[in-house]
């Protein structure tokens, strides 16, 4: 693969899907804790368009700048709350077709707050203790530390992230044949780096992710995008979330530039087989709308229990159980959500339970400053909020 610094830089963001150098650029959230209570229902009605006015215009400025830290060719948003609903769009993807409020694009790292809650409610039924040993579940080179179950979900495991080398050698494989299915375990494969002890201080692990979606397959006997949409997909209304590569995304779908996966041909995003190489770190792909309601129904405690929603929401730092926790970074107090990196998407989804609202950006540009796009939305939507 020739190392350029921009194949560099989109080889460091394959599968990494929440760890951009523009995300990490950005001040690291606080410590936050939930509020434990469950939300309204989110509500079915949208907001006057005349009032969706300040909204749209932040996105109409992302697209006047594309070349920007925060600017992209193309983006799509979305926001939920318990009085309405608006999504948004603007700019083309990478082919120039226009973006649409329902374009599917990969989402990336959001995945994780879907298997995390998972795990979670595997944990409920009592069929996993989250403080054994992953190792009792999944055996593997990189459970021999005995790091636990809690510990992988937070990403104290000793478990390194992938190397540059690693996914040199992914994007290989994935350039070799793009339409091919891949497995976890493939995947974990081209992991070297070595694991350090349990209980380490927290360090973005997309390998963790991997082997928590082994224990789920194990547990359940189902594949994981069968056993996602059951559990936790339809009871949140989440018709147009696809868990690649176990499901499809629904069309329209952002064309992308990936020069790893090349044009798009077999209806997967970016392709078939990076998305299963990925699939429980990083596979999710969906349309803002979606992914904004998702926030509104996890965090707010009506998708799983409350008492597991407090798990997810507390930790120490940046990192929760498959969420990351903010504090005032968005200027309307505590949030939780996570965010997602592809080589040319880039996503955020924030959600701010206080005040009954879940926010999500989706950029059709790669390393992006999604941070700043949600800021100014919020700015924007608090006098809609009355706040």
């Amino acid at each position: 693969m020739v190392r350029s610094g921009v194949v560099l830089a989109v080889a460091v963001v394959v599968l990494a899907g929440g760890c951009s150098s523009a995300d990490r650029a950005a001040p690291p959230p606080t410590v936050s804790t939930s509020t434990n209570q469950r939300l309204p229902d989110p509500a079915t009605a949208v907001l006057d368009p005349g009032k969706a006015a300040a909204l749209q215009a932040v996105l109409a400025k992302v697209v006047a700048s594309p070349t920007t830290e925060a600017g992209a060719r193309g983006v799509t948003a979305a926001v939920v709350t318990d009085q309405w609903s608006w999504s948004g769009a603007a700019g083309a993807d990478a082919a120039g077709a226009k973006l649409t409020p329902q374009t599917s694009m990969g989402v990336a790292s959001i995945t994780k707050t879907f298997v995390a809650a998972e795990v979670l409610l595997l944990a409920q039924a009592k069929k996993i203790d989250l403080d054994a040993p992953l190792s009792q579940y999944v055996k593997h080179k990189l459970t021999a530390n005995n790091a636990t179950v809690r510990q992988h979900l937070a990403m104290r495991a000793g478990v390194p992230n992938y190397l540059p080398a690693d996914y040199d050698a992914m994007n290989g494989v994935i350039k070799a044949a793009p339409g091919k299915h891949r497995t976890a375990v493939e995947a974990l494969s081209y992991d070297t780096a070595e694991p350090t002890q349990a209980n380490s201080p927290y360090n973005y692990s997309n390998p963790s992710y991997l082997l928590l979606g082994l224990l789920i397959e194990k547990l359940t006997g189902e594949p994981l995008a069968t056993v996602l949409r059951r559990d936790l997909a339809t009871p949140a209304g989440l018709d147009r979330a696809a868990f690649q590569d176990g499901e499809k995304p629904k069309p329209p779908i952002a064309e992308d530039a990936n020069p790893i996966c090349g044009k798009a041909i077999d209806g997967f995003i970016p392709c078939r087989a990076m998305a299963s190489l990925s699939a429980a770190s990083a596979g999710l792909a969906a349309d803002a709308p979606t992914v904004a309601r998702w926030g509104y129904q996890l965090y707010g405690g009506r998708v799983v229990p409350a008492e597991l929603v407090k798990q997810l929401t507390d930790g120490e730092g940046e990192y929760g159980l498959g969420t990351m926790l903010f504090s005032q970074t968005f200027g309307l107090g505590t949030a939780y959500g996570h965010r997602g990196s592809l080589p040319d998407y880039s996503s955020l989804l924030v959600t701010i339970p206080e005040h009954k609202v879940s926010v999500t950006v989706i950029l059709a540009d790669g390393n992006k400053r999604t941070e700043t796009v949600v800021t100014e939305l919020v700015a924007a939507l608090q006098p809609l909020l009355g706040k």
